[in-house]
């Protein structure tokens, strides 16, 4: 018998290495969730058995079957083409009538616009990947992922649901589904790009709605505004080390205070006019920055600004010569003037994050704790926001902002006078209109 601060030890290196065990399974099952992980060792045997069935066999993997399902509403389709996919493996030939119907209901998904678009737009593009396969044992067509896909980023499905509905392996769904993520992610400076030139020209608004365009006050400094900057919260679950410790929480005490900074990925991004996303960062819940990386981006690179304009974020973010901040709280009202036009500014920024929660429904909880896969889906529907709107298919969330104390962020001496000169211009111009 060892002494008690031994066992202590023995305990604590066990339970350590169990979690090791379980976070490396996880990684490797991902999306799996935890209540899943006592089936892989079924599911595993499983698969044995049928590769040793398949293999007795001449089996011929028929075309992919689409077959209408009332019951979804799948964004960004409309009800009637709203599908469900069929692979089957059958060792008779398929009847003649059977072929004709996989053939109509295979051009129906073919021809929707929305996956017409986005399979163009892979094959068109110069990534390593379009030259192969998407991986994952099941032979779909790209037009079949990218509809495969595009159901799960729309919809709060899990993959076990899917698996029965497409009637495809749930491995093979997980496969399919990240490659495809992978595939859009590597189009990212091509449609989450900085603008320049006239496409920057073409999207600035005034500072203020109420004064509209004014050269005088823009000669006097008053500048016109590139883009909102802002950021929201992408819950995600848990990783299992992590979810030990916090079990461990008496249950009043949870209940109290904040969750933890791991069940999150942070999503900054600035929108332009439009709403389209000129600008995205995703990181760790524990990861507090707002704005310094984009604010030093911006420094060493003023071209990416033209002259006269600025961006524009709330109370967290650094106030420099590119980025204005509002007063908190206004304390007079040419602050609290000041203030309102930022808001006014700030409400398109909610609007774009609304609309692409509400696109890609998958947003509102992501059901994997690993940071990498959960990142790749994040960046797959920012991407995907800006090409459905600029096919007009992006559907109108309702705002619903994230209300979170913040600290004010650092605050540079260019971004002090260029406010103070702001706030003085504005209330100059409103008691000049009001003489």
């Amino acid at each position: 018998m060892g002494s008690p601060g031994l066992m202590e030890f023995r305990k604590s290196c066990f339970g350590a290495a169990g979690r090791l065990m379980m976070d490396i399974m996880q990684f490797d099952w991902e999306p799996l969730g935890h209540w899943e992980l006592d089936q892989r060792l079924d599911q595993a045997v499983e698969e044995m058995i049928e590769a040793d069935l398949m293999s007795s066999v001449q089996a011929q993997c028929s075309p992919v079957l689409m077959q209408l399902s009332p019951q979804e509403d799948f964004l960004p389709f409309t009800q009637e083409q709203t599908q469900t996919v069929t692979i089957q493996v059958s060792e008779e030939p398929p009847s003649t009538i059977f072929l004709e119907e996989q053939e109509e209901n295979i051009s129906e998904i073919e021809g929707n616009p929305t996956v017409q678009y986005v399979t163009a737009l892979l094959q068109d593009s110069n990534s390593s990947h379009s030259q192969s396969r998407l991986t994952g044992r099941a032979r779909l067509s790209l037009s079949h992922t990218v509809f495969l896909s595009l159901t799960l980023l729309s919809k709060r499905l899990s993959y076990r649901t899917v698996s029965s509905t497409f009637r495809l392996e749930k491995g093979n769904i997980h496969r399919i589904f990240f490659s495809f993520c992978d595939r859009v992610n590597a189009l990212q400076d091509q449609l989450i790009r900085w603008p320049t030139g006239e496409e920057a020209a073409e999207h600035l608004l005034p500072f203020s709605s109420w004064l509209g365009w004014d050269e005088r006050l823009e000669e006097r400094g008053l500048p016109q505004v590139l883009g909102m900057l802002g950021h929201t919260r992408i819950p995600i679950r848990l990783p299992i080390s992590k979810q030990d410790g916090e079990s461990a929480v008496p249950y009043a005490k949870r209940l109290k205070k904040e969750p933890h900074p791991d069940s999150w990925l942070n999503l900054e991004l600035v929108c332009n006019s439009q709403g389209r996303f000129i600008h995205c960062r995703i990181s760790r819940g524990s990861d507090r920055d707002r704005g310094s990386a984009l604010s030093e981006k911006l420094q060493h690179n003023p071209e990416l600004m033209p002259p006269g304009t600025c961006l524009l974020a709330r109370v967290g973010y650094p106030l420099t010569g590119h980025i204005l901040t509002p007063f908190s709280p206004g304390r007079s009202p040419q602050e609290n003037l000041y203030n309102r036009s930022v808001e006014a500014h700030l409400g398109g920024f909610d609007q774009a994050v609304a609309d692409l929660k509400e696109c890609f429904q998958k947003l509102r909880y992501l059901d994997m704790g690993n940071f990498e896969r959960a990142k790749a889906v994040v960046l797959t529907c920012c991407i995907l926001h800006n090409v459905f709107l600029e096919m007009g298919h992006l559907t109108k969330g309702q705002v619903d902002r994230e209300v979170r104390e913040e600290e004010e962020g650092r605050k540079e001496e260019a971004g002090i006078t260029l406010r103070d000169t702001v706030v003085n211009l504005l209330y100059s111009a409103l008691e000049e209109g009001t003489d």
